[in-house]
């Protein structure tokens, strides 16, 4: 574990153990939120007792499907994009204020679409992730040196090889790192469209849990968000961190 590593273990941990103080000497009343290692126990509970699995699958794979389609599609409209100069300049307006526009705000209307089923939920995960891919996609391949596509064009190779071959690899860090915006942009979707209107998904039974007062359901599923979500974008950046290496760029 390097140094900055322990670093942030060491921050998180004092963060914890703060929190689980406050709890304990009564400055978080128990009625509000249990200490941090109760709802910790609580999560082994749950996960244990299996009463929660058709929830966290539901959320787990609308979210997937979601990020998988905002990473394809992102990757496929980015470089059809770029290179095109006139639908470049007209589109990149709309990518810098995009997250500007309240996605979930489109929820009535994809109901209206594709009914009360998952359908509104993976297009509103779909939304949040895709434009992330394509901007940070776009950025690497702007980076990618002439040389190496004339290289590329004198050995024979033609724009679809060149694009698999030579373009996209090289812009494997940013492309990464939309991957990991994505990842994020899915999952809020998904858990917010299950907060506004659905009857299944963990985002329901967070805010089911919530209006109960069902505290030992509510956290260790917030938690349980927070520990996928966490360990998902920490094998997304050892990834990126091993491609940089490999190029002596860390």
């Amino acid at each position: 574990m390097t140094r900055l590593a322990s670093f942030r273990l060491l921050a998180i941990i004092a963060a914890v153990a703060l929190v689980e103080a406050m709890c304990r000497i009564g400055w978080i009343d128990r009625f509000t939120m249990q200490p941090p290692l109760q709802i910790g126990i609580d999560l082994w509970k749950l996960l244990l007792s299996g009463k929660h699995a058709d929830a966290i699958g539901k959320t787990m794979g609308n979210a997937a499907i979601g990020f998988a389609l905002a990473v394809s599609v992102g990757v496929v409209v980015a470089v059809a994009v770029h290179r095109r100069r006139l639908l470049r300049e007209t589109l990149e307006p709309l990518f810098a204020t995009y997250y500007a526009i309240p996605v979930l705000a489109f929820y009535p209307l994809l109901i209206i679409l594709f009914g009360v089923g998952d359908g509104p939920k993976i297009t509103i995960a779909f939304m949040l992730g895709v434009i992330a891919v394509i901007v940070n996609l776009l950025n690497g391949l702007d980076r990618v040196p002439p040389v190496l596509i004339k290289t590329a064009r004198v050995v024979g190779m033609g724009r679809t090889q060149i694009v698999w071959r030579v373009t996209l690899p090289f812009s494997a860090p940013y492309l990464l790192t939309g991957v990991k915006f994505a990842l994020a942009y899915s999952l809020i979707g998904i858990i917010g469209s299950e907060f506004i209107m659905s009857t299944d998904g963990m985002g329901f039974e967070i805010s089911f849990a919530y209006n109960n007062f069902d505290n030992a359901t509510m956290y260790p599923l917030i938690l349980l968000i927070l520990l996928i979500s966490i360990s998902l974008n920490f094998a997304l950046g050892t990834l990126e961190k091993q491609i940089l290496q490999r190029r002596g760029l860390r």
